[in-house]
């Protein structure tokens, strides 16, 4: 009987150089990949996901299939849908960064898609146990073979972008979301959502990480569920395909952006550039680890003490973004996913972490952050940092380069402080409201660079701010130590669900202020998926493992908030309708608040309250255009007050009012009511906005 891999097969040919990853042509598919410590490479071919062993094995020779650092080989007779993975030999030795095990299927850096089996098991993936019949395998792409249909990107300009941070999977789970069974939880399912996008009024969604994500990368028993553990920086996470072809994901995704897109919505990716799902010194070898340990991850060595892994992320290693090999790897990935995957934007999660060096210190310039913003596939791209990361560095207002947008952590803390009565908040507030130029005018930047948000992913929903004194974080399994303790919420007299008709009135009412204050501010605003119609996760605020109805947007929510909600939508109305005269003359936020007109007040006029024991803050100011005036009042105090109304020609109008209930508490501008003259009563933790069109 001749050997399983006789050559039965046309011959592979020797090192072509060229992009690196599984590369489909005329001529059969070419596989490139990065390892400059290994002294042998073998590439698997496998017919299903589920084999425990290759169908094929091809060993590539060092002396023809590699030059330099690269292993590459071409075989003829491979197309899109082949299933591969490689095995990489070489020196186990942690001591000098070297985890070579030949025993581990890996996945290719570059794979553009990834197929999981049913038996995957995260265990099985530890130094020396064989793990082909269990391990994630890649999938051949041919990324041309997908008709667009003329789609090209929308281009929205940040004046009027209001982004809706969302996760795929928890979007249309939940039984009550009208989705076909089959569809739940995929990026089909989003798509038959589109219609409540529109209507809600978002321009942009912000996609937690849809790369490839190891959903075992958490507590014994649960699902790592929002995705920040990545395995692929390419490929779609199959968990969110409705069908189980290996390349559904990769089609589907982009039949998502291709419908958003025709729904005038851009789609802005979370991605995790920081680290990756193989976790720290005792973590599973996937792929980067098994490759180029030294190349891929920070290390460190403490004094007396053996190389470890850097840990800068807080989940156990730290990307080497400083590397020349990771950049590459950064800039590829976001190129790909602009240019064949047509994404509008970026999130970078803990993005101050690419500001390091490879010994974890700060850099004054970091090459890979300028790489990003001065390459030309990715001009005109949205980059927005969250600008800090789990060791310490925290850059908001100070993240370089010239075109990144930053989550405004300020904002979201100040915020929270005004609405829940902290003392000496009003001068704080009122930076907030104007695009906080504290932080960011000696930049000369728009007003847009700011993401204000009061909530997202990562905290309390807007629901559970309002209606929790602390988190409840019992359900992760980690004895409620995970999470932020600093939430800086209020649960208004009752901790969590209440049935006393004042407590929750007042839940509601702050509910409001949190989304007045989102969009009606100068910057980018932000809110979180749910918020709208007060989803809860019963207090839980790191509910990263809940993959059930903690979890998932109920939408049973949305017709017994319906009142809520017509607030949420008029209010978005009105912020996308803003002028783009400001990106237009390419106003920067000082020259911007000088063509305001802005004139602050207390309750009385022109005397503003900076006190300490002030919680009350009015502001007059003016459209751009000039044809619209509007008198804010923002009463902080627990007794209603009585605030001194400026003249107007015309009449002050009242449009908005959180203390009102559904639909009295906002209506259409040209139908707000008239507002008697000399004075306005302002109800206790509560919001007024007036408006007029005279000058």
């Amino acid at each position: 009987m001749p050997p399983r891999h006789a050559p039965t097969h046309p011959p592979v040919t020797g090192y072509r150089g060229g992009s690196l990853g599984a590369v489909p042509g005329p001529g059969g598919t070419t596989f490139r990949v990065y390892s400059k410590h290994a002294s042998q490479v073998d590439l698997l071919l496998f017919d299903r996901v589920e084999d425990v062993e290759p169908a094929r094995v091809i060993s590539l020779d060092p002396q023809r299939h590699r030059i330099y650092h690269y292993w590459s080989v071409t075989v003829p007779d491979v197309a899109a849908g082949q299933i591969y993975g490689f095995r990489a030999h070489g020196p186990w030795d942690p001591t000098r960064a070297r985890r070579f095990d030949s025993s581990k299927v890996l996945l290719d850096p570059y794979g553009r898609a990834v197929a999981v089996p049913s038996a995957y098991d995260r265990r099985a993936l530890h130094h020396g146990v064989d793990n082909a019949a269990t391990a994630m395998k890649s999938v051949v792409v041919d990324t041309a073979a997908y008709d667009w249909e003329g789609d090209t990107p929308l281009r929205i300009p940040s004046s009027r972008t209001v982004i809706y941070e969302m996760h795929v999977g928890a979007f249309t789970r939940h039984p009550s979301s009208g989705v076909t069974a089959e569809r739940r939880g995929t990026y089909a399912g989003l798509i038959e959502k589109i219609p409540y996008l529109q209507q809600l009024g978002v321009t942009s969604v912000e996609l937690l990480p849809v790369f490839h994500f190891d959903t075992q990368d958490a507590p014994d028993g649960r699902s790592n569920f929002w995705g920040y553990a990545p395995v692929s920086f390419f490929a779609p996470h199959p968990g969110y395909s409705s069908t189980p072809d290996p390349l559904g994901a990769v089609d589907e995704f982009r039949d998502l952006v291709k419908a958003l897109h025709r729904a005038g919505i851009e789609v802005i990716l979370d991605v995790v550039y920081n680290h990756t799902a193989e976790g720290g010194d005792n973590g599973p070898t996937l792929c980067f680890r098994g490759w180029a340990d030294k190349a891929y991850y920070m290390h460190e060595r403490p004094a007396g003490q053996p190389l470890r892994y850097a840990n800068h992320s807080g989940t156990g290693n730290t990307l080497n973004a400083s590397h020349p090999v990771v950049r590459r790897l950064i800039l590829d990935s976001l190129r790909y996913w602009v240019q064949e995957m047509h994404v509008d934007g970026f999130r970078f999660d803990l993005a101050s972490i690419l500001s390091r060096d490879a010994n974890g210190a700060p850099l004054r310039d970091p090459a890979v952050l300028w790489d990003i913003e001065s390459d030309p596939v990715l001009a005109g791209t949205k980059l927005i940092a969250e600008a800090w990361d789990a060791g310490g560095l925290y850059q908001v207002g100070s993240f370089v380069g010239d075109a990144w947008k930053e989550w405004n952590g300020r904002f979201r803390d100040d915020v929270r402080d005004f609405v829940r009565g902290r003392p000496g908040m009003t001068g704080a507030l009122a930076s907030r409201l104007l695009g906080s130029p504290d932080i960011y005018a000696h930049k000369r930047r728009e007003a847009e660079q700011s993401i204000n948000f009061v909530t997202c992913h990562d905290g309390f929903t807007l629901n559970d701010l309002v209606s929790y004194d602390a988190k409840h974080n019992l359900a992760n399994g980690e004895a409620n130590r995970d999470g932020c303790d600093d939430n800086r919420s209020w649960n208004h007299g009752c901790e969590g669900p209440s049935d006393d008709p004042r407590i929750e009135g007042m839940r509601e009412r702050q509910v409001r202020n949190l989304l007045v204050l989102t969009m009606m501010s100068l910057g980018t605003p932000m809110i979180l998926m749910g918020d709208e119609v007060r989803r809860s996760q019963d207090g839980n605020n790191n509910a990263y493992c809940q993959d059930n109805p903690l979890g998932w947007f109920d939408w049973s929510l949305v017709e017994r908030h319906a009142g809520l909600l017509r607030f949420a939508r008029m209010l978005i109305s009105q912020r996308t309708r803003r002028s783009t005269a400001a990106e237009e003359q390419r106003l920067d936020l000082s020259r911007l608040l000088t063509l305001h007109g802005l004139t602050w007040h207390g309750v009385q006029l022109d005397r503003p309250d900076w006190s300490p024991s002030s919680h009350c803050l009015a502001l007059t100011t003016a459209s751009l255009d000039g044809g619209r005036r509007f008198h804010f009042m923002f009463n902080g105090w627990s007794e209603d007050l009585p605030f001194e109304l400026p003249t107007a020609r015309g009449g002050w109008r009242r449009w908005i009012d959180t203390a009102q209930p559904s639909p009295s508490d906002i209506v259409p501008l040209e139908q707000a009511e008239d507002q008697p003259t000399g004075s306005c009563r302002v109800t206790n933790r509560s919001i007024v906005v007036l408006t007029t069109t005279a000058t």
